[in-house]
């Protein structure tokens, strides 16, 4: 009979020079809500449109940390070191503990983009998740058309795998200026711990990475 273990990621956080990824607290809910009602990441996310207060609140406060404490994943809010604003979320799901083995997913705030933030924090958790947790593969998965994901994959030294087609639900703005679903492709990349040699010496030259358990 096989036998089956409840495994969950540390409650941590992860510091770079320029980012605190953490978990999320009741004091990002204004900003996570602007944040989730961007056009941007309206279109590529299958987030509830509006995303309200009470979304953002129910997330902070109770589907977040229960994808930890479940052993699903992981959720990070991402936030600059010197203003402590939230710039953006890194969530990794579908953890497979056999295998060791889990899916990324991650959105930059509208008001830090072009920063190279969502570059630096997914080096960051690849770093820990292959060095500190052993893990042995990270995979993304992006919409054909958002190229700006598709940037953030390649930067990291992730290889591009394949396409499934047709599987995945995205919106497009509509000539009234509402929104409607289009299907799409989903590019599927990959990152292994070898993935990272001279790529994670970005993060390195940046001044690596440090890890806090019990960080509160």
């Amino acid at each position: 009979m096989e036998l089956r273990m409840t495994t969950t990621f540390p409650d941590v956080s992860i510091s770079t020079e320029r980012l605190v990824l953490r978990p999320f607290e009741s004091a990002d809910v204004p900003a996570y809500t602007e944040m989730m009602n961007d056009e941007m990441v309206t279109a590529w996310t299958s987030a509830p449109h509006p995303f309200t207060t009470a979304d953002a609140a129910r997330w902070v406060g109770r589907a977040a940390p229960a994808v930890r404490r479940e052993g699903r994943g992981i959720v990070f809010a991402v936030t600059e070191f010197l203003t402590q604003r939230l710039v953006g979320t890194v969530r990794l799901h579908d953890t497979d503990w056999r295998i060791l083995a889990v899916r990324a997913e991650y959105a930059t705030a509208p008001w830090a983009r072009g920063e190279g933030y969502a570059t630096e924090s997914m080096l960051a958790v690849a770093q820990w998740l292959f060095r500190d947790q052993k893990f042995e593969r990270l995979e993304l998965r992006t919409a054909a058309d958002n190229t700006a994901a598709q940037q953030v994959a390649q930067k990291m030294g992730c290889i591009s795998e394949g396409v499934l087609r047709n599987a995945w639900i995205a919106r497009t703005r509509t000539e009234d200026g509402g929104w409607t679903d289009i299907r799409t492709d989903l590019i599927v990349w990959s990152l292994l711990p070898e993935d990272l040699e001279g790529v994670g010496e970005q993060l390195a030259d940046a001044g690596g990475y440090a890890t806090y358990t019990d960080w509160r």
